[in-house]
């Protein structure tokens, strides 16, 4: 049986109080389920962000999405977590992915890891964090047990098989990240195997994750092929009728764009799905067709 859908929305702009706060009303106002901030340098602090959108909100959850895992000690990661999550009153999504972009690394003085090397310090940060934050005896504890939803973003094998370990929420970029930062999106048929592959790893769960992705495209028209047209010079490795299948891509009228979401939820078992910021009110009447559903 399907999950119902939930909707998230990405926060990407900084900007002080007032106006934040403002911004997380309006996503309750509009619907979304939870109020997400990733975890980049140039944006807000995720942790004080995700504080100040709760009490600014009454209904929707507040999540990480995602941290990069070479910005943590694990240990001080556990307290931020359990803090929140207790000042939340028990709100909280972890989110948590390797980091990809080289930048960032080389400007926060953190040494860039090979891929290898960046799956193996997100595991034992994930090992350390799930461990630290089931521990009753330590303070600050969470308001949730045996601890706030873990959710884990990726796509590669290895991700793949420590989320189907741990993760109670799965995140499925649908693209790869080269190490500027650049994102080349996945084809449906290659999402198709990555959803695949993760099952087989999470095989021996006792309950199935829910999964996520993230919409990086909404456009209400129409002309879909049209819409689409706009964004092929970003994908030249992708024709029209390609294009117009990514999942990451979300066009057309209204009812067209629903359509597309549960035809996606039937495929690949997304249910949680993410927008960007810019999309939150372009997307708002796709999400209110399928509230519910």
């Amino acid at each position: 049986m399907a999950r119902s859908f939930r909707f998230g929305v990405n926060m990407l702009t900084p900007t002080g109080g007032h106006e934040w706060r403002a911004r997380c009303r309006r996503a309750e106002e509009l619907g979304y389920d939870v109020i997400l901030v990733p975890d980049h340098l140039g944006m807000l602090a995720p942790f004080p962000a995700l504080v100040a959108a709760a009490e600014a909100t009454e209904r929707p959850r507040v999540g990480t999405f995602v941290l990069n895992a070479a910005f943590w000690n694990p240990a001080l990661l556990a307290r931020e977590a359990a803090g929140t999550d207790a000042l939340t009153e028990g709100r909280l999504e972890l989110g948590i992915g390797t980091g990809y972009v080289r930048e960032e690394h080389d400007r926060a003085g953190i040494e860039f890891l090979s891929p290898g090397g960046r799956v193996d310090h997100l595991r034992h940060t994930v090992e350390e964090v799930d461990r630290l934050l089931r521990d009753d005896t330590r303070l600050p504890r969470s308001a949730q047990k045996p601890r706030p939803p873990l959710l884990i973003g990726g796509n590669g094998d290895r991700v793949l098989r420590l989320a189907a370990q741990f993760a109670e929420i799965v995140a499925f970029t649908g693209a790869v990240g080269d190490r500027n930062g650049t994102l080349t999106p996945l084809t449906a048929e290659q999402l198709d195997e990555r959803v695949a592959a993760y099952r087989r790893f999470a095989a021996g769960r006792e309950s199935p994750a829910e999964l996520n992705l993230l919409i990086q495209y909404v456009r209400a028209t129409r002309d879909r092929r049209a819409a689409v047209r706009e964004v092929l010079p970003k994908t030249p490795h992708l024709d029209e009728d390609q294009a117009l299948a990514l999942p990451l891509f979300t066009v057309g009228t209204v009812r067209q764009m629903a359509e597309q979401l549960r035809e996606q939820r039937e495929r690949y078992g997304f249910s949680y799905l993410a927008v960007l910021e810019p999309n939150m009110e372009a997307f708002a009447p796709v999400l209110q067709e399928l509230a519910g559903s």
